[in-house]
């Protein structure tokens, strides 16, 4: 037996014996405080919340899989170990669309223009309309996810042991119905050039029906791509937070080099200025056309406070610090670095999501800061949702942390 297959299976005894009390408590400790706040005196502060962290972990989560299928799909042979983990976050799939599900129940406290004169509007902007063309888009989405993550485990879990629920499960069908090595690289990707296109139509929906739609007399048709952007940008930070901290773990067998992180920030690094540029742009044309209907919008966020606060908060943390940071090449090769980076960036995409929603549910009170405790509380459940998908994910296929994971995948 290698020292590989050693530390995989101390590994896997590890996950296996580490219980998800923790995170599960969290998680049901945030959903009856987000339970409690909807039902006092003030519900839409809570499905503020709610939708500010539903919009932020389903962008993080799906253009985590897009880094999966990016590289699939364009051969690249750096990241295989990378994109064993980007499809971690395909995990969290279903309880997204769970998620959103919920949202319904709240519809007449998330959707700020119900009763409203849309002036036009109403035929797109209606509940069961909108409900039912975006749950379309994420089951289509996420149906392709996992389609491109079923083929990719048929490599990875090659000479894997069927010792889990779910592998058994896989490996019934993965018999049943064999493929060459060829067959299945064409399935993936067919399904991750699918799944590239389906990621920018339905996060460009969403960004139109769940955020935009929040000031419904304001509109940018610069939205939609400025939306599934910055989930790309979201889920290129989550990946390297995540392989970042498996690395510095000696209880599993996963190891970054040096250029692997390298490149990976560098990537990062890039997207930091495309989301910035996609920004200005937008920004821009509002301010040189100067129309009162779509100023006002900008106007509000920007220089009115609190809001102001929270718009330079973002600047700052989210292009500023990473475009000076970055352009230094001993960090974007430090694991320790670039969790620190990595964080506030994500913690600064939370923040511009709240932003962007905020002002349409709470009263202007210049001398009350709008983030308070129960942002946190209710955020900090959502994320140990996240983490009870990605620790099942590890705890069910801990063979895609090997060294060797996914390089059978790599094109010759």
């Amino acid at each position: 037996m290698t020292s590989t297959d050693t530390v995989m299976k101390k590994f896997s005894v590890t996950w296996r014996k580490n219980v998800f009390l923790i995170p599960a408590a969290i998680a049901g400790a945030g959903f009856l405080f987000f339970i409690f706040y909807a039902a006092m005196a003030h519900p839409e502060k809570a499905w503020l919340l709610y939708l500010t962290n539903f919009m932020f972990f389903t962008a993080l989560t799906a253009g985590g899989l897009l880094f999966s299928t990016l590289m699939h799909f364009t051969k690249a042979k750096w990241s295989h170990s990378l994109a064993a983990v980007a499809e971690a976050f395909a995990a969290f799939f279903p309880v997204s669309f769970i998620l959103f599900i919920f949202l319904f129940a709240g519809q007449n406290h998330v959707f700020t223009w119900i009763g409203e004169d849309l002036h036009g509007k109403g035929v797109w902007l209606n509940v069961p309309f909108l409900f039912t063309r975006d749950f379309v888009g994420f089951l289509i989405l996420y149906s392709l996810g996992f389609a491109y993550l079923y083929n990719a485990l048929k490599f990875r879990l090659k000479h894997a042991e069927k010792n889990t629920q779910v592998k058994q499960f896989l490996f019934k069908y993965f018999e049943k119905y064999p493929d060459s090595p060829e067959t299945i690289k064409k399935r993936m990707t067919i399904f991750a050039g699918w799944y590239m296109l389906v990621f920018a139509l339905v996060l460009s929906l969403t960004g139109f029906d769940l955020v935009m739609s929040m000031d419904p007399h304001w509109y940018s048709t610069l939205f939609g791509a400025y939306t599934f952007i910055k989930a790309i940008y979201g889920g290129f930070g989550a990946i390297i937070l995540l392989a970042a901290l498996l690395h510095l773990n000696p209880n599993n067998p996963f190891r970054l080099s040096s250029s692997q992180l390298r490149d990976m920030s560098t990537l990062f690094f890039g997207f930091s200025i495309v989301w910035g540029d996609f920004f200005y742009s937008q920004f821009v044309v509002i301010w040189y056309a100067n129309i009162p209907e779509e100023t006002a919008y900008i106007i509000e966020r920007t220089m009115t406070a609190p809001w102001n606060i929270l718009a330079w908060t973002v600047f700052i943390i989210c292009f500023l610090m990473p475009f000076i940071i970055l352009l230094i090449r001993k960090v974007k090769e430090s694991p320790r670095c670039m969790i620190v980076v990595s964080s506030c960036v994500l913690v600064g995409l939370w923040v511009e999501h709240f932003l962007l929603l905020g002002p349409s549910y709470l009263d202007h009170d210049p001398g009350i800061f709008p983030i308070g405790l129960s942002g946190i509380i209710i955020t900090l459940g959502f994320l140990a949702l996240l983490v009870i998908a990605v620790k099942f994910y590890f705890k069910e296929f801990p063979e895609v942390l090997k060294p060797d994971s996914g390089e059978v995948i790599q094109w010759k």
